[in-house]
């Protein structure tokens, strides 16, 4: 589960992937494979994935430990063997990594 703090915050990734409707179904599927292998990596936290309802667009959230932890995952062997052709699916994939600036939440 997510978790959204400004204190003792790890780091947050956030990518958007677009891509054509009729491709949206295949690249949820490898970013789900993908998701899989990284939750067993040293320093995960967790991935949210979520899909838009026009189906052009999927957001993955990621909080991992700290950023050598993140980099060292996505730098694996198996990671590139596995999935570096995912880069070819999308029409378009942005990648940044975040901090928390505030939370504001409902209180309960």
């Amino acid at each position: 589960m997510p978790h959204i703090r400004t204190d003792n915050q790890p780091v947050t990734q956030i990518t958007i992937v677009n891509s054509e409707p009729d491709k949206q179904a295949e690249a949820l599927s490898v970013m789900t494979e993908r998701a899989r292998f990284m939750a067993r990596q040293p320093g995960f936290i967790s991935i949210s994935l979520h899909r838009s309802f026009d189906e052009r667009r999927i957001v993955s959230y990621v909080q991992w430990q700290n950023r050598d932890l993140l980099r060292s995952a996505h730098q694996s062997p198996e990671f590139r063997k596995e999935w570096g052709h995912f880069d070819q699916l999308p029409d378009e994939i942005d990648s940044n990594l975040y901090e928390v600036a505030q939370v504001i939440d409902s209180g309960q």
